[in-house]
């Protein structure tokens, strides 16, 4: 006999029943549909379909090529702004997931994923490679180069999922997949159970076992968490994709998308299912701090510093190569500076606060630079979302061939001075939430000593703040859009 969700749901207090997205009328009845993420991703999956065609046999120009002007301007805009009010949306509706679960339906996966690969370092490099690759070869001017990465992708994703069981691609290689992963915890909600008491009297727990026809039977009628995120357990948005199977595995209804506290989950320490312990995990550690590095680097390859920095490494290197010389700046950037600013702090962390040894010292504090990593990436995608909101509109009537009217080419975005602002605000609200992390932490760790502990990293925090805000003020290239310098 198949389980039926109860007519009874747990019931809370109205004053104490927190905000829950799938109990608001409309929205909330279609996420709970069981096929409502394939209703998400059909259409993205459309828009990335027309991209490669377009990539590949429309106009190399890129501010006339969906390719180009959908990835490098509209997409990472509206990715890091879906992440900052609601969360892992992209995830929910990923394109890429569509052919990978049709392949399923035919190819049963038999292997585990390695053992030796079940961490962020593969990812990791993925992540530095796009970053690499994007500059090295220019890919935002490049329509053809553009939709061979999202071939690549969709490759990838229905290669190794195709051999190795549950959602391996998704937790452990895809670079936008740790980009959203480490974004979302600072959003403000997140898939959470409703009530712990319904879940410690369930036996079945079919939120990660998968929902069967009856408990002994081997056919899963609804899979549970592929992510091993065992809902009980579960704390914050690390690892998660929003992909609900949990909530349509539950025959209890207890899961929900839960209002909370952005980046609170940075504050606490306990054993995360399918993730551990956040202090003992360097490779996560490792992330957070490349994501926030590594907005500020990838801000800084739009300014023109960049090109005398460039020119002068290049003939102090005697060389006409830009591979060796991008990749000094890289290493410059993503390893000796945090290895020197985030030691240093380490080090005087660990010696005021006479806790815990340099490497987890940096580890503990390294979570609290998100928000302003995340500000900054906010920044930096808002300006070519906004500077170009209505790019697009031409770009697809040229790709219509006239069957959506002639392309209005004159249409923009938003003016460079009503944008600022809107940067200046991304980057003071990353700075804030890092600053009241670190105080935390410091409150926790060094007790009466906590404002010498924390002068040393909310310095750091400023440093880096200040570090984005001259970035931001410097002109950017309108790069993929007809606005570029």
């Amino acid at each position: 006999m198949l389980y039926e969700r109860p007519s009874n749901p747990p019931q809370f207090a109205p004053d104490s029943r927190p905000f829950d997205l799938l109990r608001v009328p409309l929205v909330g009845g279609l996420l709970r549909r069981r096929h409502a993420r394939t209703v998400l991703q059909i259409p993205l999956f459309v828009v990335a379909v027309l991209m490669i065609l377009h990539g590949l046999w429309g106009p190399q120009l890129a501010p006339k090529n969906l390719a180009t002007t959908l990835t490098w301007v509209h997409f990472r805009g509206a990715l890091v702004l879906a992440l900052l009010l609601a969360g892992n949306l992209f995830c929910m509706a990923c394109p890429f997931m569509l052919p990978r679960n049709l392949a399923r339906r035919f190819v049963r996966p038999r292997r585990n994923w390695p053992r030796l690969l079940r961490n962020k370092w593969l990812s990791l490099a993925l992540f530095v490679g796009v970053l690499f690759a994007y500059e090295l070869f220019d890919l935002w001017g490049s329509p053809f180069w553009t939709a061979w990465l999202v071939v690549a992708y969709f490759a990838g994703a229905l290669a190794v999922d195709s051999f190795f069981r549950h959602a391996p691609f998704c937790k452990f290689v895809c670079p936008v997949g740790q980009f959203n992963f480490v974004a979302s915890t600072v959003s403000p909600l997140e898939v959470k159970v409703r009530d712990l008491q319904v879940c410690d009297g369930c036996r079945t727990k079919d939120c990660i076992r998968g929902r069967r026809e009856h408990p002994e039977s081997p056919v899963v009628i609804q899979r549970g968490c592929e992510l091993a995120l065992f809902q009980p357990r579960k704390t914050g948005n690390l690892d998660c994709t929003f992909c609900l199977d949990c909530v349509q595995a539950c025959p209890h209804d207890n899961v929900g998308i839960t209002g909370r506290l952005p980046a609170g989950e940075l504050l606490t320490d306990p054993v995360r299912s399918g993730v551990g312990l956040l202090s003992r995990r360097r490779d996560l550690s490792a992330l957070a701090v490349v994501f926030t590095f590594g907005a500020l680097l990838n801000a800084f390859g739009m300014v023109s510093p960049v090109y005398a920095l460039e020119g002068w490494l290049a003939s102090t290197l005697h060389t006409q190569r830009e591979a060796p010389v991008l990749g000094l700046i890289f290493a410059l950037f993503l390893v000796a500076e945090p290895v020197v600013l985030l030691g240093a702090a380490g080090l005087l962390t660990a010696r005021r606060a006479g806790r815990g040894g340099v490497l987890q010292t940096i580890v503990r504090y390294s979570y609290a630079l998100i928000p302003l990593g995340f500000g900054v990436w906010l920044a930096h995608y808002g300006f070519h979302l906004l500077t170009g909101l209505l790019t697009f509109i031409p770009v697809a009537q040229s790709a219509a061939a006239g069957l959506l009217g002639e392309p209005a080419w004159h249409l923009t975005g938003l003016p460079e001075r009503v944008v600022y602002p809107v940067e200046l605000g991304f980057l003071g609200l990353g700075l804030l939430g890092s600053l009241l992390l670190t105080y935390r932490l410091a409150e926790e760790d060094a007790g009466a000593k906590r404002w010498r502990v924390f002068a040393v990293w909310a310095a750091l925090c400023v440093a880096l703040w200040a570090s984005g805000l001259w970035l931001m003020s410097q002109p950017m290239e309108m790069r993929g859009t007809f606005l570029a310098n």
